[in-house]
């Protein structure tokens, strides 16, 4: 249920001026929103108050595809998406986005509403800060041509919830920078995708032995992906996930798939479901239009394709990339930390043992997924390959690091029982944003003189 338009009774300021709205309960759990378009600016005023924030904000109006009635709530007779049927490509028909279309209403909002909608969990920047921010990123990304590289620049401090899945598709090359072909792109990307579904997605008795073992790995792993995650826990993103992999395997016969990518394609479904509902963790996707399910899929599938384009000879035969990266990782520590070095080699404790599912799954299996997207907003800003590619070896030191003055006090197998539970379930995003600084201090320090990391060569 939406406020009324300032045409509709609202006051001078935007406000509305009957606001029974806002006591009416959500119909589908978490508040679904439509962003077609870019959110408005919001113009912070000179005598805010940054210690007791009533904002203005803008809450997207929520338009039902599958209704001409607007004020309508999303249509709750679909339990599945239609995607799931035998006719899926016919039956998905995406959206193109109107940026004339978007109605926004300015209402007050309230202390824990603000803190939520801006993402600012710790509290660690005032509301003026953060809305300041923002519009950085909305001047940026409402340009007719984008400069890629002060969006990279931009995201490298993490990027406001708001904006961050136009701003992930943008830099991961999967939408042009050219505004009037964004939306074109888009409506092709995700139709080429689903159109695939029905080639890929066949009976067991039509599976080759080589794609049947594909597809029941996939079937195995995917209910252990983020099993603290309720979210991941529906069957309906399971089967999602089970298809964004496996069509994304057979495309890709050189690596195929690999234990590990299934957690590498969570934050894509989180950030690009964000874009159409808001509490994530509370959304129950049975309840979603199917055509929204069928865009986050598409984007999430695109996306990630896009991540892996970059670091496939992680996932090759003998996996090479992940090889290099473990050695790398271990000739960096010997500098930065002789100490630890030394005691690791002492208890031969080797890299290989704990930081292969760093480099495998990209620290996600350590840190809470919230920080996880946290600090993909950083490789992003890096650029997607350099990112994690090279990056990430640098933050997995400076992880590996922190932790220093705990692991020399132990054995081989403390050390090994330590680095599997570490204790992050605690931090926030100023650990986070620690964490990358630090690793980008080193790798300014070393990645241009490789010659301060040449070592004898030890077994990894």
């Amino acid at each position: 249920v939406l406020p009324p338009s300032p045409s509709e009774g609202n006051d001078i300021n935007g406000r509305n001026a009957n606001p029974s709205w806002k006591k009416q309960p959500a119909k589908v759990p978490g508040t679904v929103r439509l962003m077609k378009s870019l959110p408005p600016r919001f113009e912070p005023s000179q005598d805010s108050n940054p210690g007791s924030p009533s904002i203005s904000t803008f809450i997207p109006r929520y338009t039902n595809p599958t209704t001409t009635n607007s004020e309508n709530p999303p249509n709750e007779s679909t339990p599945t998406s239609s995607i799931d049927s035998p006719n899926a490509p016919n039956s998905f028909t995406p959206k193109p986005s109107n940026r004339n279309s978007q109605i926004t209403s300015l209402i007050d909002a309230e202390p824990n509403d603000f803190i939520r909608i801006m993402e600012n969990p710790d509290g660690s920047h005032s509301p003026n800060e953060r809305l300041s921010r923002l519009n950085k990123f909305l001047r940026l990304l409402e340009s007719p041509i984008i400069d890629i590289e002060r969006l990279k620049k931009l995201s490298w401090k993490g990027i406001p919830i708001e904006v961050r899945p136009i701003t992930w598709k943008i830099l991961l090359g999967y939408v042009p920078t050219n505004m009037d072909r964004r939306e074109a792109a888009l409506e092709r990307k995700r139709k080429e995708y689903h159109d695939c579904i029905p080639q890929y997605m066949v009976s067991e008795n039509e599976r080759t032995d080589y794609e049947d073992k594909i597809y029941k790995q996939i079937v195995i792993d995917i209910p252990r992906t983020n099993p603290t995650v309720p979210l991941f826990q529906q069957p309906l993103v399971q089967s999602i996930l089970e298809r964004v992999l496996y069509i994304w395997a057979i495309r890709h016969p050189a690596s195929g798939y690999v234990q590990g990518i299934n957690d590498l394609a969570t934050p894509f479904f989180i950030v690009f479901l964000s874009e159409y509902v808001d509490k994530v963790e509370e959304c129950s996707v049975s309840d979603l239009d199917p055509n929204v399910l069928g865009m986050v899929e598409a984007d999430s599938y695109w996306c990630l394709s896009k991540l892996l384009d970059g670091i496939q000879d992680h996932y090759t035969f003998a996996q090479p990339g992940l090889q290099r990266m473990i050695y790398k990782l271990k000739e960096l520590v010997s500098r930065i930390d002789a100490p630890l070095a030394r005691h690791l080699e002492s208890q031969d404790a080797q890299y290989l043992q704990f930081a292969f599912r760093w480099m495998n799954c990209l620290l996600m299996r350590e840190l809470p997924l919230p920080l996880v997207i946290r600090m993909w907003d950083t490789y992003l800003g890096e650029g997607a390959a350099q990112g994690f590619g090279v990056f990430h070896v640098y933050v997995c030191a400076a992880f590996l690091v922190m932790w220093s003055e705990e692991l020399r006090k132990r054995d081989f197998q403390e050390i090994m029982l330590f680095l599997q539970h570490l204790p992050t379930h605690h931090w926030k995003s100023q650990d986070i944003e620690m964490l990358v600084s630090q690793a980008y201090m080193w790798m300014e320090l070393f990645q241009g003189a490789p010659s301060h990391l040449k070592s004898s060569p030890l077994s990894v």
